[in-house]
């Protein structure tokens, strides 16, 4: 399963999404982020964008650049625990446009955990 996860300026979040990465068995990890995030250094392919962009334009800039990335698999699994709602709703609803299923994951004190 691919982890696509977003990165946004908050760098008090970053610990959950490298959490994620390293004890996770990921075959791809995405990281979207916030063109003012600074450099990240997990995860196998990158998409900046431009959180000022209006929210429907956003999603679908988001939805082509990830399109191109993700492979085959019908879901995959999705960190929001850095960013904001706005970032969040445009992530959400450019992967079910792709189409493909979402199950949210989070490094808990049991390890990484789905929820849906």
């Amino acid at each position: 399963m691919e982890l696509v996860a977003f990165l946004g300026t908050d760098k008090d979040n970053w610990g959950q999404i490298s959490a994620l990465i390293n004890r996770g068995k990921w075959d791809k990890v995405i990281i979207v982020k916030n063109k003012d995030s600074e450099d990240f250094p997990y995860g196998d392919e990158t998409i900046k964008i431009d959180s000022e962009t209006p929210l429907i334009e956003l999603k679908g800039i988001m939805m082509e650049k990830l399109k191109a990335k993700i492979g085959g698999d019908f879901e995959v699994a999705l960190s929001i625990a850095s960013g904001n709602g706005k970032e969040h709703m445009a992530l959400i609803s450019a992967l079910l446009s792709i189409p493909v299923g979402i199950r949210f994951v989070a490094f808990t004190r049991k390890g990484v955990e789905f929820f849906n």
